[in-house]
């Protein structure tokens, strides 16, 4: 049916040119003698085009004499507006113009089977731009290159057993439904690919940089044995990038050749290069306009003289000098590198040609998206100020610092024109806000401990002001919290920060996988935070803390404290210690956004003393790192590595004891936040309980864990895309494959006790010796949810002590690790 259609839609012309008249004796021979003057116009076979659109189509009117040649045009224009399978024409005696026509049908429904390479959405798109689409006539010649056109598409895709096929179901009124059915058949597989001409790098390391290849370790999650012409292309680019990044300037690919195999399931590859000399760079320049900031620009370009030349570097470079220039509201800068290629003695010269263009200032800056957060919370982040000379280096701080509140799913900052003025564009910010505030709760699941939880409410962005507050109403089986915290990190208008946090705590470290006592803590504290620069932090606090102990056991690693501090006189095993604590915070955050990071760096560094006065004397020092590293240029695949290491000891003296790190002050580790694959606070030195046996005296070792006051932690994932999302979800969904490794010990724990063990010797072992390392795998994903973010871990230990309380699975609502 489809070929038929097609037939009589490519001789449509010919049958107009067959003309038939009938009745007309005064017709001549030659096509140019007249035939006779038009009296009338009729037109047969309409259903949904007009007569109006017919006769406007046609050079003849009414009252004209023609001839066929006329005729034969006018047939020729008409069917030209594509609306018509045949046209044709006949005039009576009387001068009756007939038009007979044949509309094409109507296209009323466009259906797709088939296809799951490709998206409906995205084939839509391509017929619709080929003018193939409901409510439009149907052009059989036009289907029937779309056929093919679909097909080369499958086949740039490496597929290149697809088949289209179009069925045509005629419908009443002239309509008709176009049916595509697709085959897509399998993606052909690389079966190898040959580099021809390479000398001074061997093959596999060439190939090794594609994404592409014909084998694939297990491993590697970005490179696929699918053959792709586009990632083909993207490889070739990579690979003369590699050439043209190691001095080699006369690089080419030579030719590329693609063998299909017999069973169209998979290629053999060719690439055949000439690889020419390694050149160095002898000179560079800056040329053009740059009012009066030459001697600064020649001095930012960061190359050197003598260096092997490197295609990137330039590229690097022409980046940093229009930047420098957009800093002075040259915001449209374009610098061009000029390569003058000596080829007798292997160097380069270059010439930064810049062009600054209009000096662009800015009229005010405007913001949208935003329903919860305030003007004012934006504005103080953004470092363009109106009225001033628009700068690149300030729209990119804004932007970062607008992504590291952490209140807004996506930012953009966009100079746009403002009417007809050249010189001048309007900043608009446009955010998406997403939910700031969260219920926290943790639900785990553990091979020994069975279902935990806990809970707390806050709020990151408060009435939209900014602030941060939260009210955390903890209440499990070892511990029971209220804290409320408030921060205002724009306390001065300079940026000068100050928070606020009070709070009651009842914490029995025998339900919290430690050793037996009970801690009533309360109190509460003030910092100030300062501003350094646009990434550094520093922060001061001070706080009152009142602990009260009681039902302590006394183990063995507690007794030289218990004897610094307990009363001889009292008989019972409880004790008030009131501290004063004086910290410093510092922070450097470069992470390009507060939420999900793809890329950058963050520290944090933190510094603690209990001030003379206090009921204990001690210090404690915190610190913490975190770096992203995006493999691939959309930042799909990202390494992240994490560390964190902590020590603390006591300064002075008490009865003649130097003072120690009081015990309910101890590092822990474990948990999903650190060393994931082991339940919380279950890694560590363990409790030792003074015991007699037949009249020898030792020690016995316990499960309970007493912390440590020395600890370093670390991770290494790997951000992968979510299976089965689709884009636009990587800011609301994180995927993670992690390694966990971290130790926990103590720096005064005596020795000797491994040699007086009497029982339950597996639990011991040199809890002073950092060497005791736990190792864990797993995947985890996090999905910022509306109440906040709701973190699923499935983790494995492969390096663990005894005694140790693992946890396969968890479930956590309020962290995003």
């Amino acid at each position: 049916m489809f070929n038929s259609f097609l037939k009589r839609g490519l001789l449509a012309v010919c049958i107009a040119n067959a003309l038939c008249f009938c009745n007309s004796a005064s017709a001549g021979a030659d096509g140019s003698e007249p035939v006779m003057q038009i009296t009338d116009i009729k037109v047969k076979g309409l259903y949904r085009v007009t007569k109006g659109a017919v006769l406007l189509a046609m050079p003849i009117q009414v009252g004209d004499v023609v001839t066929k040649d006329d005729i034969s045009v006018s047939l020729k224009k008409i069917y030209a507006t594509h609306n018509f399978d045949s046209v044709d024409a006949y005039i009576n005696e009387n001068g009756v113009l007939t038009i007979d026509v044949k509309e094409r049908p109507t296209i009323v429904n466009l259906t797709f089977a088939g296809n799951d390479a490709i998206k409906t959405d995205q084939i839509t798109e391509i017929i619709n731009s080929q003018g193939v689409k409901v409510g439009e006539t149907l052009n059989v010649i036009k289907l029937k290159e779309l056929e093919a056109s679909l097909e080369d598409y499958y086949h740039s895709m490496g597929r290149y057993q697809a088949k289209v096929n179009t069925i045509l179901v005629y419908l009443p009124r002239n309509r008709v439904d176009v049916k595509f059915n697709f085959v897509e058949g399998v993606n052909a597989k690389i079966e190898q690919i040959n580099i021809v001409g390479n000398k001074v790098f061997p093959e596999e390391k060439l190939i090794g940089q594609f994404e592409l290849r014909d084998s694939v370790p297990w491993w590697n999650f970005i490179a696929s044995r699918n053959f792709y012409s586009q990632r083909f292309n993207g490889d070739l680019e990579t690979l003369r990038s590699y050439y043209m990044n190691r001095g080699y300037v006369r690089f080419n690919v030579e030719s590329t050749r693609v063998e299909v195999t017999p069973d169209r399931k998979g290629v053999y590859v060719s690439i055949a290069v000439k690889e020419g000399e390694q050149y160095k760079l002898n000179d560079f320049h800056i040329i053009g306009e740059t009012y009066g900031h030459a001697e600064e620009m020649q001095r930012i370009v960061p190359l050197e003289k003598g260096d092997i030349y490197n295609a990137a570097q330039v590229s690097h470079a022409e980046e940093i000098l229009a930047n420098y220039m957009g800093k002075f509201g040259y915001a449209y800068t374009k610098v061009k590198a000029i390569t003058d290629i000596d080829d007798d003695n292997r160097i380069v010269n270059i010439n930064f040609h810049v062009e600054p263009g209009r000096r662009i200032y800015v009229t005010n800056v405007r913001i949208v998206g935003n329903s919860i957060t305030t003007d004012e919370v934006i504005r103080r982040e953004i470092r363009q100020m109106d009225g001033t000379w628009l700068s690149n280096e300030a729209i990119n701080v804004s932007k970062t610092r607008l992504n590291q509140l952490g209140f807004f799913e996506s930012v953009e900052v966009e100079p746009k024109k403002t009417g007809m003025d050249p010189d001048s564009v309007e900043l608009v910010t446009t955010i998406k806000e997403r939910p700031t505030g969260s219920i926290k709760a943790g639900v785990g699941f553990g091979t020994e401990t069975g279902l935990t939880l806990n809970g707390e409410i806050s709020q990151d962005n408060f009435l939209g002001y900014g602030g941060k507050a939260s009210l955390g109403i903890n209440t499990n089986k070892y511990d029971r919290k209220i804290e409320l915290t408030y921060n205002e990190p724009y306390f001065t208008i300079d940026g000068v920060s100050l928070g606020e946090n009070i709070f009651y705590e009842k914490f029995k470290a025998g339900d919290a996988n430690l050793v037996d006592y009970t801690n009533i803590r309360w109190g509460g504290g003030f910092n100030i935070g300062y501003p350094l620069d646009e990434n550094n932090f520093i922060k001061y606090g001070f706080s009152y803390i009142n602990n009260k102990l009681s039902q302590t056991n006394s183990f063995v690693q507690i007794q030289k404290f218990w004897d610094m501090y307990s009363d001889d006189d009292s008989s019972s095993n409880s004790i008030v210690f009131q501290n004063y604590v004086g910290s410093v915070t510092y922070v450097r955050n470069y992470l390009d956004r507060g939420v999900f990071p793809t890329e950058g760096n963050k520290q944090w560094s933190n510094v603690s003393v209990a001030v003379p006065g206090s009921d204990t004397q001690y210090y404690k020092l915190t610190a913490d790192t975190t770096h992203f590293w995006p493999i691939d240029k959309d930042h799909d695949y990202v390494i992240n590595f994490r560390a964190m290491a902590g020590y603390g000891n006591g300064y002075g003296t008490k009865r003649g004891f130097e003072q120690v790190l009081p015990f309910f002050e101890n590092f822990y580790l474990g948990g999903d936040e650190w060393m994931r694959g082991f339940k919380y606070n279950s890694i560590g030195p363990r409790a030792l309980y003074d015991y007699s046996l037949l009249g020898n005296n030792g020690v016995i070792a316990t499960r309970d864990v007493v912390g440590g006051n020395a600890v370093v932690a670390g991770s290494l994932q790997l951000v992968v895309p979510t299976p089965f999302t689709s884009e636009g979800y990587d800011t609301k969904l994180r995927t993670t494959l992690f390694v966990d490794a971290g130790t926990l010990w103590d720096t005064t724990f005596d020795d000797s006790y491994l040699k007086q063990c009497l029982g339950n010797c597996d639990y011991l072992y040199d809890y002073s010796d950092p060497n005791n390392i736990r190792v864990s795998y797993g995947v985890s994903l996090v999905w910022m949810s509306p109440m906040g973010p709701i973190g699923f871990t499935i983790a494995e230990p492969i390096k663990k002590k005894t005694g140790d309380r693992t946890e396969f699975f968890s479930f956590t609502l309020g962290r995003t690790f």
